[in-house]
């Protein structure tokens, strides 16, 4: 999938599922239940055993979602990824080399910063957003709208601590989109393989990201010259 594609997908749905599971197998149905939830799009951390066949597997098997890699901590790894098809790369800090490397494959890339300095040396790179990761631990929503003041044109995607309480006010906030891992594809789900339950979940966060932008929009001053 073209790069263009991919970010548009991502801007759309606003929400980036993040499996972090204990094996393949796992990662394989919470990808199936999210997508069945409306969520065509997974990233699969490099972190799950057997990370670079289950991207492979799901670029082969379902066409249709897009299947991207994170915790990729260089450009060795992002190799790996790109070779197993995947649509795009992020992880939790910035390598400059990894990004660098994305960029020359065209392919998109967002790595993780928490201050604005990080974010600044990050977004110089040219990669496609900017996750700002974690935010729970620096004050959740209202860090991305102190952020949003001196970098308002940045796209910043909030991760970390993101859940059904505080998912819309995120958007709200400003955040293009949705960084979330375990309040999406809860363990427990995924040892009971409970795929309605993950279903339920998605179709709740996507439903989140278009209140926050609705209610973001119906803020906005109007366009409209007053007396």
């Amino acid at each position: 999938m073209k790069r263009e594609a991919v970010r548009g997908w991502i801007e759309d749905i606003g929400v980036i599922p993040a499996v972090r599971v204990s094996s393949a197998e796992d990662a394989l149905f919470a990808a199936e239940a999210v997508a069945g939830g409306g969520i065509p799009i997974v990233e699969v951390e490099l972190t799950v055993p057997g990370a670079i066949k289950v991207i492979a597997h799901l670029v082969k098997q379902v066409p249709d979602m897009v299947v991207g890699a994170g915790s990729v901590l260089d450009a060795e790894m992002a190799r790996g990824c790109l070779d197993a098809g995947a649509s795009f790369l992020t992880s939790d800090g910035l390598d400059a080399g990894m990004v660098e490397f994305a960029l020359k494959q065209g392919v998109v890339v967002f790595p993780g910063v928490l201050t604005p300095t990080e974010l600044i040396t990050a977004w110089k790179t040219g990669c496609d957003f900017i996750k700002i990761v974690p935010c729970s631990n620096v004050g959740g929503d209202s860090y991305i709208r102190d952020l949003k003041g001196p970098f308002p044109n940045v796209p910043l995607i909030a991760a970390g601590g993101v859940n059904q309480q505080n998912a819309s006010n995120y958007i709200l906030h400003g955040a293009l989109a949705l960084g979330i891992g375990g309040e999406l594809v809860p363990k427990e789900a995924i040892r009971m393989r409970q795929a309605d339950r993950i279903g339920e979940l998605a179709r709740r966060f996507v439903d989140f990201v278009k209140s926050g932008r609705a209610h973001r929009q119906a803020r906005r001053p109007s366009s409209v010259n007053r007396p």
